[in-house]
């Protein structure tokens, strides 16, 4: 694995890229990095391969963020135009909105999509959720670590998950957590703004992932874009809840390849 950064839409993009063949391009959800999708690019070595820490996460700087998914999209879209190319694009949570943003503005760049976990409208709850998480991590530092503590633990439905270990890689991808603000307003933005209407623009192939036990995007989420989308598929990983990566990684690497095979 080799990692690398670029300048890109204003900012300093770092990421990690490995194998050969056709380029997919991992983008992370709030509070992550680039190192959360390790495993499928340890062990998709017949793709190329890229994975990105988004605006002000993990090594990548913040800039002139602005708190929009408009941003967090072109800066997507930047990557894809000027490092992998052309691209099958796959997001977790955050990062799926993001993916399904980049889509429906520039289908020559976004060749298929694999969503995990994601939404393109949140409820006024999530709405404010993601506005008072931004407002702690812009002002009380010790807050948002609380905070982080207790959104993990939700997320994980295995009991033998080491929370601490997660919590402590959240922790240092989100950093000041200025970038963590960023990106969570502009969650908080998809109350007023639902993508959903954006959907139907999108051409290419995308398949949609749910895990069986997440709590935080239930498989109404998933049937909100199943019904948007032109053409779209629906898997699930078994036994996991949110954070399906972690609480289940062997399915959900599984489901990964089985969905990138439907992008072909």
């Amino acid at each position: 694995m080799q990692t690398a950064t670029a300048a890109l839409n204003g900012i300093q993009t770092h990421y990690s890229a490995g194998g050969s063949g056709p380029a997919v391009v991992f983008v992370h959800g709030l509070g992550q990095d680039h190192r959360s999708w390790q495993r499928q690019q340890e062990e998709f070595t017949d793709r190329r391969t890229y994975a990105y820490d988004v605006r002000g996460h993990g090594a990548s700087t913040l800039g002139a963020a602005d708190g929009t998914l408009a941003q967090l999209r072109d800066d997507l879209l930047a990557f894809l135009s000027e490092i992998s190319g052309p691209a099958v694009c796959v997001g977790f949570s955050m990062g799926g909105t993001v993916v399904l943003a980049a889509a429906a503005e520039r289908p020559d760049l976004v060749t298929g999509a694999v969503v995990m976990g994601t939404s393109s409208v949140v409820s006024r709850a999530a709405a404010d959720f993601f506005r008072q998480r931004a407002e702690e991590a812009a002002t009380d530092p010790a807050a948002a670590l609380r905070s982080l503590r207790e959104d993990t633990a939700a997320m994980i439905s295995h009991s033998t998950v080491d929370l601490d270990e997660q919590v402590a890689l959240r922790a240092a991808a989100i950093g000041d957590g200025a970038g963590y603000a960023n990106a969570a307003t502009a969650m908080a933005g998809l109350r007023e703004n639902p993508l959903t209407p954006d959907l139907a623009a999108i051409k290419c192939p995308v398949t949609v992932i749910g895990a069986a036990d997440d709590a935080l995007c239930p498989r109404k989420a998933a049937d909100i874009l199943l019904e948007s989308l032109p053409s779209a598929t629906y898997r699930e990983v078994p036994d996991a809840g949110h954070l399906m990566n972690v609480d289940n990684p062997k399915a959900t690497t599984a489901t990964l390849r089985a969905a990138l095979a439907d992008q072909t």
